[in-house]
């Protein structure tokens, strides 16, 4: 069973910053649904006591006429007040034309009620209230109110909710963002430096002290990863050593032997061809074995001694006249903080691949990073496809007659450098880039 933290896209600033919006922008909703519904009840106990005072003062002026009739002042009959008498019959004021059958409906109810209507389009609230006088006269007083003017007010301050709402969330994302920016910033350096170190630094460590907060822990956590990766690097180092030495000595004895074979005047020819095959792969194996040597003993970038005009690197590397003529246009004073033999060994199964393939190879170089150059070999071969690109550096993997430990080498000594070795598309068809240090 494997643990960890679950995959998820983008990077957790971004998950941080989304997840902050995202709870914003509802509790935003939320508020708004709760201001709308405040505002809606606010409205209607608005509307309800502006129609209970308009009916109050019609009832309050109403009074008993010659024979029982209901009289109402002039100037209380605003618009949309009507008083009906017992029978339903309009005593005083006027219906408004567009709510004369709700008002008939309300004449000659018993009952205070409230309803809404809609007339030319426009909602309105509508109170009928039974009164009878002091001096016994009875009826019915309808009023009305246009409710526009509130729902104005109301879509207003929802608008206002919605936009700050907005606002809201818009500040929520920012602030985490930067927040979640000035926080996570140690933890970023701190994750590339340990890359960094873990690759070419193995004595460098964050060394954060006593403190109790999160960082100091990562940086504890970190130190004693990289404590095991350098321990284990060292154990390999070691093992190379020790496999190399005890290789070393049976090989050089078949190298011996098949030399002296092919000294023998008798020899048939087929045994000449086995002999020169046996001898050409014990010369290509105690190669390997004198890089892993060197490379063992330069464990680290700190323990490099030595350096090399890259020209008389790339000399050395090529080594054998068989193959494509290569180009070379570099700078000649150009150096390499690498013995020549090891920068040859690094160079070597990068120019020995490209020679054996293409029709041409050109060797360039340009200035990579502070302290690094790197070193470009093209060649317009049959090229390296983008899912083999990797693969090509896994030891025993090669499509010639090799042991396919060239390219492996050639990346394990860049990298214990410091530098590294990638392939990608080039101007001709394939280049290989080789990142070595510099003085």
């Amino acid at each position: 069973m494997t643990g960890g933290l679950p995959a998820r896209g983008g990077s957790f600033r971004t998950q941080l910053v989304v997840l902050t919006a995202a709870v914003t922008a509802l509790a935003a909703v939320v508020l708004t649904i709760v201001v709308q519904l405040v505002l809606e009840r606010a409205t209607t106990h608005s509307l309800d006591t502006v129609l209970e005072d308009r009916t109050e003062a019609v009832i309050g002026s109403a009074s008993a006429g010659p024979g029982g009739s209901l009289v109402v002042p002039e100037e209380r009959l605003d618009a949309g007040v009507a008083v009906y008498d017992v029978t339903g019959r309009l005593a005083a004021g006027s219906p408004p034309a567009s709510q004369r059958d709700a008002y008939a409906d309300l004449s000659t109810t018993r009952r205070v009620r409230t309803v809404e209507r809609t007339g030319d389009g426009d909602e309105s609230r509508i109170r009928a209230e039974p009164f009878t006088t002091s001096d016994g006269a009875a009826g019915v007083v309808v009023v009305t109110e246009r409710q526009a003017p509130y729902e104005r007010g109301e879509r207003l301050a929802v608008l206002v909710c919605v936009g700050a709402g907005g606002l809201m969330v818009l500040l929520a994302a920012g602030l985490a963002f930067w927040v979640s920016r000035r926080a996570l910033a140690p933890v970023v350096a701190m994750t590339r430096a340990a890359d960094d170190w873990s690759e070419h630094d193995l004595a460098s460590r964050f060394d954060p002290g006593p403190g109790r907060n999160e960082l100091a822990s990562l940086g504890r956590t970190l130190d004693r990863l990289l404590g095991r990766v350098a321990h284990a690097i060292r154990s390999e180092q070691r093992l190379t050593s020790e496999l190399a030495h005890e290789l070393r000595t049976p090989l050089t004895a078949v190298q011996l032997n098949a030399d002296l074979l092919l000294l023998d005047p008798g020899l048939s020819a087929a045994g000449r061809e086995k002999a020169e095959e046996i001898a050409g792969a014990a010369r290509r194996m105690g190669a390997a074995i004198e890089s892993l040597l060197e490379l063992a003993r330069t464990a680290s970038a700190s323990a490099l001694s030595g350096s090399c005009r890259l020209v008389d690197a790339i000399g050395e590397a090529l080594g054998s006249p068989d193959g494509t003529a290569v180009e070379v246009d570099v700078d000649p004073e150009l150096r390499l903080l690498l013995p020549v033999g090891l920068a040859a060994r690094a160079l070597g199964p990068v120019l020995d691949n490209a020679r054996a393939v293409a029709g041409r190879v050109v060797v360039s170089a340009a200035p990579y990073r502070t302290g690094f150059v790197a070193v470009r070999v093209d060649d317009d071969g049959p090229g390296i496809g983008a899912d083999d690109r990797e693969r090509v550096f896994e030891p025993g993997r090669t499509t010639g007659d090799g042991a396919g430990l060239g390219l492996p080498l050639s990346r394990r000594i860049a990298r214990s450098t410091g530098g590294d070795v990638t392939v990608a598309d080039g101007p001709l068809s394939t280049r290989v880039e080789i990142v070595l240090p510099t003085p």
